[in-house]
């Protein structure tokens, strides 16, 4: 009652508060946002007294088209704000309260189809419009009529892709190139300040652009109103109250596009769009091919068109928020191509930022295509082949800069993985993933080998390709041949940064190799579900083991402790409400957690191969982040494959011996990072010479196996040994690897026995990891003593103090050191270091196992 109470008198005033907003029309620009603000916040009220519902969305609609009073030849910055800040609010108050807007839905498409004809909005507020009717017209009850709304809202976009004058300039790297003003700037370099020139190309490409981005946007908002369907966007019409048990789903396969449009009223539109997005996607990335990209280089224009932008400058350097942004004070703003940027009337330093927004929206929309599974429908089959010529080009895999290759993993290749149906794996991830893996394998080795003095190339190679040094690189093209040439270009992340200086050149290089490799270890824990929404499908199935074995439902009514909860609904480990639905989607994500490990694992030498190496190889490279999460990759491979004779030489020598390297050498980098790769040590020694095995990622104490009756030279297999999420297998016939890598240290073979004694003894992680770090202390010293007053600094690669190293962990006295203030990376040392700095040859001896 007192609810009750409170409620009728609460509500009155907000209906008068929500009236004298709608009603409140001011004069000001600044007043006018504000009005904004506060309209879109009525989308709350709106949910439960939706009167003035359409006078507010009627006002927020005319703020597109606003202009300054009196009116200006250009745009102010408040007005373009004001239109920006509309258009966001009227998406955000259509996802909030679709269906109340959907008896307008006519009505509010006639304004849409006024306001785009006018010509006046800019491309980001026709965005939004097209973004705001998509979520109206997607709670729309049928299905039909939902389709056939979006197909009209976008016909204008599909009909710009597939013009005369688009479908002519994507044929082609040279009808491109023309289609930007590029290929004019080599016959006439006045062309690209010429202002009537400028303003047509620039018209040109928003026309193929917000094509495009258009498409996104709406395919993006049909794809989340899908998911909240309540049937959680599967293409089935009724959930059942249980989960099949037997994992038999019908619609884990190949789902023909009318059955999935039940859902997602964009995909029927999918056969027009992939055509011509294959093309785009092809003709941009030629343009980095090496032959073109030499052309380009060579010209004193044209060369900026593969330079990083502005804004990627200035995320390199960026390190607090005293710089007000690019074109703020100390901003890059006019950096890359000197003395101006993309606000001028000059087409130079606008052609890497076009480059950025094609590439990135082709590339979200294939993640697009396989996140509404159309790329797995009946329908598109016929495409298919073009799709992997395209998409796992190995020329194009082999031209692309480091920051176009994180992209591209981010974006579609993890996407990919995760939205697969597992009965497709070997039909639509095999043509793709072995060429990815593959080439990854190389381009990282080449892009760390300089930093860690191995190989060919010295560190000076990692030096950032400028205007003052490019016509020289590009002219090497033809003496060293395009193999030895991607070499040095992955040694300096394949950037041209134009007229950069040299400290931020360099600290966009380090940027683009760091973030390669930890993108790829993102990616890889994604897929193996030690991450992101399969990591919480495996959380819930914990919990909900606990509360079976406690009997004890309240467990699956609690989140975090920093998340209320009423305790009277079901809820997700991390505290999110738990509906039939999510059920439903769990139990498919379960069967393809399992299935996608063994696929990269177990299915394809070439995929598992590049993997597995790939990831060893991570281990050694001179960054933290990389390497932790790689621990942890590494224990789900050792739960997978360890009982496989083919995998001991893999992981009983070249990882073991990797994990020990980077103990006993005691790199800065490795500071806080140790016992997780004593772990890995500790896991591998177990599973393969022990025969112990350990819970799913390296934890709890080593757990047991007994000898073989028949054989007590071998080791009785575990009963989990196929079922890596349980614990996994172990090597059954004891290997001698993980041994020769411990005498390779300087043990004893007596040493070593008594050592393994130690470890059946004491089987808890806690004593096994100290018997490790002791042992591991004692090879490090002797290290330290061989290396002598020769080693010289190294910077994050030198051997880190002993009041720094956890091997004599216990010779110091526990400090907690302040945390730095500004990021200092590897590139930078070196620069400051100048001269100092040791031949690359003289590296640390690590011993006999290490040559």
């Amino acid at each position: 009652e007192k609810r009750t109470r409170i409620r009728n008198t609460i509500r009155p005033l907000l209906s008068e508060l929500a009236n004298l907003i709608v009603s409140w029309n001011p004069n000001d620009i600044w007043l006018k946002f504000r009005r904004t603000t506060l309209l879109e916040a009525l989308k709350h009220y709106w949910k439960y007294d939706p009167a003035t519902l359409p006078t507010g969305v009627d006002s927020l609609l005319m703020y597109l088209s606003v202009t300054d009073n009196p009116p200006k030849d250009r745009l102010s910055e408040d007005v373009v704000g004001l239109r920006k800040k509309s258009g966001v609010s009227l998406v955000a108050v259509a996802k909030k309260v679709p269906d109340l807007l959907v008896p307008w839905l006519s009505q509010l498409s006639d304004r849409a189809k006024s306001l785009l004809s006018s010509g006046g909005m800019s491309p980001v507020n026709e965005m939004h419009l097209y973004e705001f009717l998509s979520c109206v017209a997607t709670a729309v009850e049928n299905p039909l009529d939902r389709s056939n709304f979006i197909a009209d809202v976008l016909s204008s976009s599909i009909r710009i892709l597939e013009s005369p004058e688009i479908q002519n300039s994507i044929t082609s790297v040279e009808g491109l190139l023309s289609f930007l003003g590029i290929a004019q700037a080599a016959s006439n370099p006045a062309s690209v300040t010429d202002p009537t020139f400028v303003r047509k190309v620039t018209n040109d490409f928003e026309m193929l652009f917000s094509s495009l981005n258009q498409l996104l946007s709406v395919g993006k908002r049909c794809n989340e109103a899908a998911k909240k369907r309540p049937n959680g966007g599967l293409p089935l019409q009724n959930l059942s109250a249980t989960v099949d048990d037997s994992c038999n789903f019908p619609d884990e396969g190949p789902v023909s596009i009318n059955e999935l449009v039940i859902n997602d009223p964009f995909v029927p539109l999918w056969p027009k769009i992939l055509p011509t997005l294959l093309k785009v996607m092809d003709v941009t990335l030629r343009v980095w091919h090496p032959e073109c990209q030499a052309s380009l280089l060579q010209n004193n224009i044209q060369r900026y068109a593969v330079a990083i932008s502005d804004d990627e400058a200035f995320l390199a350097i960026k390190q607090d928020g005293s710089v007000k942004g690019v074109f703020g004070e100390g901003g890059t703003a006019g950096s890359i191509v000197s003395g101006t940027d993309r606000r001028d009337l000059n087409l130079a330093p606008r052609w890497s930022g076009w480059f950025n927004e094609s590439r990135n929206t082709c590339f979200q929309l294939l993640g697009l295509m396989c996140m509404q599974r159309v790329i797995f429908a009946p329908e598109l089959s016929h495409l298919y082949p073009q799709f992997v010529a395209v998409v796992a080009n190995q020329e194009h895999l082999r031209s692309m800069e480091h920051r176009h290759f994180n992209q591209y993993l981010k974006q579609f290749i993890e996407l990919m993985m995760l939205s697969c149906p597992a009965p497709l794996y070997q039909s639509h991830l095999t043509a793709i993933l072995g060429p990815v893996f593959e080439h990854l394998q190389f381009r990282l080795q080449y892009s760390w080998n300089p930093v860690l003095g191995t190989g060919s190339m010295g560190i000076e190679s990692t030096r950032p390709m400028g205007s003052d040094n490019c016509m020289t690189i590009a002219n090497q093209l033809a003496s060293v041949g395009v193999e030895q040439w991607l070499i040095s270009y992955y040694a300096r992340g394949g950037l041209f940064v134009g007229d950069l200086n040299t400290v931020t050149s360099e600290a966009a290089v380090e940027k683009a190799r760091v973030e390669l490799t930890r993108t790829y270890a993102d990616m890889l824990q994604s897929t193996l579900a030690l991450k992101g929404t399969w990591a919480l499908v495996l959380a819930n199935k914990a919990r909900e083991d606990l509360a079976l074995k406690r009997n004890d439902p309240s467990k699956l009514m609690s989140g975090p402790i920093n998340k209320l909860s009423n305790g009277k609904e079901f809820l997700n480990a991390d505290g999110t409400k738990r509906t039939l639905a999510q059920l439903h989607i769990d139990a498919r994500r379960l069967v393809r957690i399992d299935k996608l490990c063994h696929f990269l694992l177990l299915e394809n030498e070439q995929i598992a191969g590049s993997l597995v190496v790939t990831v060893i190889q991570c281990l050694e490279y001179p960054d933290a982040y990389t390497c932790r999460r790689c621990t942890r990759i590494v224990h789900r491979i050792l739960e997978s494959v360890a009982w496989l004779d083919k995998y001991t030489e893999l992981l009983g020598y070249r990882l073991l011996s990797a994990a020990v390297k980077a103990i006993v050498t005691e790199p800065k980098w490795m500071v806080g990072t140790e016992w997780d790769m004593i772990n890995v040590i500790r896991d591998v020694y177990d599973r393969l010479v022990l025969g112990q095995y350990l819970l799913p990622g390296g934890q709890g104490p080593g757990l047991q196996m007994p000898r073989d009756s028949a054989n007590p030279m071998m080791f009785e297999q575990t009963k989990v040994a196929d079922k890596p999420l349980m614990g996994g297998g172990i090597l059954t016939a004891t290997s001698d690897f993980p041994r020769r890598i411990l005498m390779g240290i300087g043990m004893t073979q007596e040493e070593v026995v008594a050592t393994e004694k130690t470890l059946l003894k004491k089987r808890s992680a806690k004593e096994q990891k100290d018997v490790f770090r002791d042992l591991l202390r004692v090879a490090a010293d002797k290290t330290k003593q061989a290396e002598g007053l020769n080693r010289g600094e190294k910077g994050a690669l030198d051997r880190a103090g002993a009041e720094e190293s956890l091997l004599h962990g216990k010779l110091r006295q526990p400090t907690v050191s302040a945390l730095p203030e500004k990021l200092v990376t590897y590139s930078m040392m070196k620069k400051k270091e100048g001269s100092n700095s040791p031949d690359p040859a003289d590296g640390p001896w690590h011993g006999n196992i290490f040559d």
